[in-house]
């Protein structure tokens, strides 16, 4: 599982705000270097509970806010689980897919070359436009399957 250089990320992040005419706020900034150095695709209240540590006037609708304007400019990628909430990764904003442990809710990205033609052949077989998409496998993570464990905790 690769990850992307954390800083170089976070400058990507930060000029693609500059060049969509966003402020880079010091909140703002804050939530960016999570979004980047995240491997664990955090939710909305986990990078708020961080930012709230070096900024706790911080709102949660900063957080939200930043999110959102993230999104639009495709900067990352928001991974909608009804009533598990939605996650977020700074670190691929683009589809790919994630193994997503039912016990603890750990999100993980792997490396998976075969899936890179999937798409070309779906277009093929099918005559779609492919906007975008999202393919996620559901298990049990290593640890769960050592553990036993049946319950979801927090990430």
């Amino acid at each position: 599982m690769t990850m992307t250089d954390p800083r170089k990320r976070l400058d990507q992040m930060i000029s693609k705000l500059r060049e969509n005419n966003y402020r880079i706020t010091p909140q703002r900034l804050a939530v960016l270097r999570i979004l980047a150095t995240s491997t664990g695709h955090p939710s909305v209240e986990k990078i708020y509970g961080k930012v709230k540590k070096d900024f706790p006037t911080t709102s949660l609708a900063t957080v939200y806010k930043t999110l959102i304007v993230m999104k639009e400019i495709g900067e990352v990628l928001e991974l909608g689980f009804g009533e598990g909430g939605n996650r977020y990764d700074g670190n691929k904003p683009y589809p790919h897919p994630h193994l997503i442990c039912t016990g603890c809710g750990q999100i993980i990205d792997p490396d998976l070359e075969s899936l890179q033609g999937v798409t070309e052949e779906l277009i093929k077989a099918t005559g779609f436009k492919i906007n975008t998409h999202r393919l996620d496998f559901f298990g049990v993570c290593p640890n769960c399957q050592k553990a036993g464990s049946k319950k979801p905790v927090e990430n």
